[in-house]
């Protein structure tokens, strides 16, 4: 699903990705960790076709960037640090949007509202919404167009317990028809649902595991990329 080679993204004199090589297949769930400033957040918005890369090759779903991007957009479900919801539109008007955006069933609007434990708010404007029902409508938001590729990044930041529930429900019952990629600092959450995780240092990649990979194992791995 994802064939990344020899990635370099710079900011200014600063090489964010610098030289970083990466596969992902259909049926894996690969956790990112390592460091604030690692380039995890980099890598996804690279992989999402949100940046450009100064220098290497990348491809998803046999779609090679830059000039296939488009046909790559429809199989990517991207969840970044800023939910992207529209404040003032109701929840049911944010998926609506986003279902005329993608082509999706808009059957799917109430559906996924009631998924994500929103029905009973898709009526109210989102400004009105918990920081965690934000992200739960996010989620919702993430799964209306039934992508093949989930980038999440920090996705459980603001949920609560139910929202938390949601969303690992989501990363269990993927299937093999999906891929993930996950970054997370909670080595917990990396250690249930990984089956492979990448330590990335300084815009490389310091450590690749199979999962599962024990939580205590994760924790000595992370701590030996920050030190």
């Amino acid at each position: 699903m994802i064939e990344a080679e020899g990635l370099v993204r710079r900011f200014d004199a600063r090489a964010a990705l610098n030289g970083l090589s990466l596969t992902l297949d259909a049926g894996e769930v690969l956790a990112l960790i390592g460091p604030n400033g690692a380039g995890k957040t980099t890598l996804l918005r690279v992989i999402a076709g949100l940046l450009r890369p100064d220098e290497g090759a990348i491809a998803v779903g046999g779609h090679e960037y830059p000039d296939k991007r488009q046909a790559a957009r429809p199989l990517i479900g991207y969840l970044g640090h800023d939910p992207l919801v529209y404040l003032d539109l109701t929840a049911a008007q944010n998926l609506e949007f986003y279902a005329d955006l993608y082509g999706a069933p808009t059957d799917r609007v109430l559906s996924g509202l009631e998924r994500v434990g929103l029905l009973a708010r898709a009526y109210d404007p989102v400004r009105t919404f918990s920081r965690g029902m934000v992200q739960r409508l996010a989620l919702a938001r993430l799964m209306m167009h039934d992508p093949r590729l989930l980038l999440l990044d920090e996705p459980f930041a603001g949920l609560d317990a139910a929202g938390t529930e949601l969303l690992e429900s989501v990363l269990r019952d993927l299937g093999d028809t999906r891929g993930v990629v996950l970054v997370t600092h909670d080595m917990a959450i990396a250690a249930r649902h990984a089956t492979r995780v990448v330590g990335l240092r300084a815009g490389a990649v310091a450590f690749e595991a199979l999962g599962p990979v024990g939580h205590e194992e994760l924790v000595q791995r992370y701590s030996e990329v920050i030190s």
